[in-house]
């Protein structure tokens, strides 16, 4: 059973402005290892809007928002081996996942050169 969705877009501009500014905007909304992948890209900006949008979706198909202490680093996307991505949630957010009983998360991001996009289902 679908418990909510959720989708974000941003343009890229925006989020390499701040990532280019100063490393605390990153650090506050990235964990470590979306950092050391990001750096890792071509195109890191595109990568990083990504991540914010698939974040964004996720508090959607939540149905919280930056409310109940949910955070930015609790909300890490990860990439297979063959690049499909995940989310991985930790603290206030995952104890919202286990208050109302989701079991998995389903994600799909795109970038192209102006705009990232993401969705975000979450099912109980």
């Amino acid at each position: 059973m679908i418990f909510g969705v959720g989708i974000d877009n941003i343009e890229v501009h925006r989020i390499k402005k701040q990532i280019d500014s100063t490393d605390s905007f990153k650090k506050k909304i990235f964990t470590e290892r979306e950092i050391e992948y990001c750096e890792s890209q071509a195109n890191y900006a595109q990568c990083f809007a990504a991540r914010f949008a698939a974040k964004e979706a996720f508090m959607k198909a939540l149905g919280t928002g930056w409310s109940n202490g949910v955070k930015f680093s609790e909300i890490e996307v990860l990439n297979s081996e063959n690049g499909r991505p995940s989310l991985n949630i930790t603290g206030a957010s995952g104890r919202q996942m286990l208050q109302n009983e989701i079991r998995s998360s389903h994600l799909s991001i795109s970038h192209l050169k102006d705009y990232a996009i993401a969705v975000v289902i979450l099912e109980k």
